[in-house]
């Protein structure tokens, strides 16, 4: 049976909190790739508790499972990184929120995609707090906007998930440079655009994104506690 959006919760049994991370300097992209390896591995043996971590990264592309090499229009652009996340290419860069996420599915039910699910209500909730109204579409991953003559992306998500726990995660647009999508086919999606916060007439800061994403992932993922950079 489906999962309403509305009902939706995905608290682990266990009564550990989620850790909070948040990194102020830019982290490079094989660097948090190789620090979310490591945690999901503690995590999964039961050494370290589950964490989500709110970074910026420098402007590059990264290539998910399902990637076409044709979708890269200007290979040189940016670096390219290929990942093992699901999804095709997506741009990662300043004024974008990436929210690592490294929590237990397993514990949490195990149902990867009601997991998923759970990630977009996260988004669209946060997306809530700013009056705008996020929305799913059948057969397109990420959160979506309907602007009237066109829809664009405004959250886009990728994970893995191994020995049962999650990483790599969702990332926000709050004001990243749109052009800089122009060297790929993003998600490998033609027929709509991308956009952000900023581009939708709502100047927040990354701080306000950060406060309405804690609270909206609280409501459905469980409590957190915060831990340095």
């Amino acid at each position: 049976m489906a999962v309403s959006l509305e009902t939706l919760r995905l608290e682990a049994p266990s009564t550990g909190t989620v850790e909070w991370r948040l990194s102020d300097a830019s982290v490079g992209y094989e660097d948090a790739v190789a620090y979310m390896q490591k945690r999901a591995a503690a995590i999964a043996a039961g050494e370290a508790p589950e964490q989500i971590w709110l970074l910026e990264h420098p402007p590059l592309y990264t290539a998910g499972t399902s990637a076409d090499e044709g979708d890269l229009t200007e290979p040189d652009r940016f670096p390219v990184h290929k990942t093992g996340r699901g999804g095709q290419y997506t741009y990662h860069g300043p004024g974008q929120r990436v929210a690592y996420v490294m929590l237990n599915v397993k514990e949490r039910g195990g149902d990867i995609r009601c997991f998923v699910r759970g990630l977009e209500k996260w988004l669209i909730d946060t997306l809530d707090t700013f009056n705008v109204k996020g929305e799913r579409r059948e057969g397109r991953v990420g959160v979506w906007v309907d602007r009237g003559l066109k829809e664009d992306k405004v959250a886009a998500l990728g994970i893995r998930v191994s020995r049962g726990v999650s990483y790599h995660g969702i990332s926000f647009n709050v004001d990243p440079d749109l052009t800089h999508y122009e060297g790929i086919v993003p998600c490998g999606i033609t027929a709509h655009g991308v956009t952000s916060l900023v581009d939708l007439g709502h100047p927040v800061s990354m701080s306000d994104v950060d406060a309405a994403l804690r609270a909206s992932f609280e409501n459905i993922f469980g409590h957190t506690v915060t831990v340095g950079s």
